[in-house]
């Protein structure tokens, strides 16, 4: 199959999208946590995501909460490797309609080889690339890798990131910045941090790029007042947490669309600033 890659897709799309005045809606699924995992990202994309992030699975994701954790180990008991899991996104990739961006840990990328890394993604049709545990320092050889192939390497800020590291980080950043709006491992969360508007706000005056909040995003609401901070919002553990209680695909889309719905009405509303819903604390 031809790689769909083209150079800067994810970023044009995210900007596109920013231009409009749309806040960004980027859901997360797990590669493999159901025998028809490709049906779940299919329905998201078609929710109303401006972009989808694929996670491969890995027995030790040390920035991932228990809600993405339980969905990487199931998806490993199902037999699901970082190949077979590509395999299926380029299976669909001509239908999903919106930039492809893969989440992965350090180990993956380093047993494969950056540039072969970079060559299978792109055969996919991956426009990004996401390594939480790739510091900046160590992300040259990744970077000119992924560029040759024509994929935005993404690059995270945090809370505790400091100003001149975050510039830097902000420069070398493609597609957009991933801001991360806590401390701490994924999972949803009774409320959005007070530290997400300060992240995204500093990425946001250190460079042009589209600026996307994750972490604990876990409700419509939650992800409107993060939409008043940023560009837009990555959502994961709680659909992951759906999928792991048996949710459909069409399940799925109907929370991704109640989102879709809150973003655009916060846009539509730029004063308004809804409370955080409540998500009670099992759920964590």
């Amino acid at each position: 199959m031809t790689a769909l890659v083209r150079p800067a897709a994810l970023e044009a799309a995210l900007r596109a999208t920013r231009d409009r005045g749309r806040a960004a809606l980027v859901p997360y699924v797990t590669g493999g946590v159901t025998a028809d995992w490709t049906d779940h990202l299919l329905a998201v994309a078609a929710a109303g995501a401006d972009a989808v992030e694929i996670g491969l699975p890995f027995s030790d994701p040390m920035l991932d909460g228990a809600t993405v954790q339980q969905a990487s180990d199931r998806a490993l008991r199902l037999g699901a490797t970082p190949d077979g899991v590509l395999a299926g996104v380029e299976r669909v990739r001509d239908r999903l309609g919106v930039p492809a961006v893969v989440m992965t840990y350090a180990n993956l990328v380093v047993r494969h080889g950056a540039a072969a890394f970079c060559r299978r993604l792109a055969a996919a049709g991956v426009d990004g690339l996401i390594v939480p545990d790739l510091p900046l320092d160590e992300a040259t050889d990744l970077a000119e890798a992924a560029e040759r192939e024509g994929i935005a390497l993404v690059l995270l800020v945090s809370p505790s990131t400091p100003p001149a590291r975050r510039r830097a980080i902000c420069r070398r950043s493609r597609g957009f910045v991933y801001a991360v709006a806590t401390m701490g491992t994924t999972g949803e969360r009774a409320a959005l941090d007070p530290a997400a508007a300060a992240v995204a706000a500093g990425a946001r005056t250190d460079g042009d790029l589209p600026v996307l909040l994750g972490f604990g995003i876990s409700t419509p609401a939650q992800a409107a007042l993060a939409a008043g901070a940023a560009d837009g919002v990555v959502i994961g553990s709680a659909l992951m947490r759906r999928v792991l209680d048996g949710a459909t695909p069409a399940d799925l889309a109907a929370y991704l669309g109640e989102v879709r719905v809150a973003l655009d009405h916060q846009r539509q509303e730029p004063d308004a600033r809804p409370a955080a819903a409540q998500v009670p604390d099992h759920r964590r």
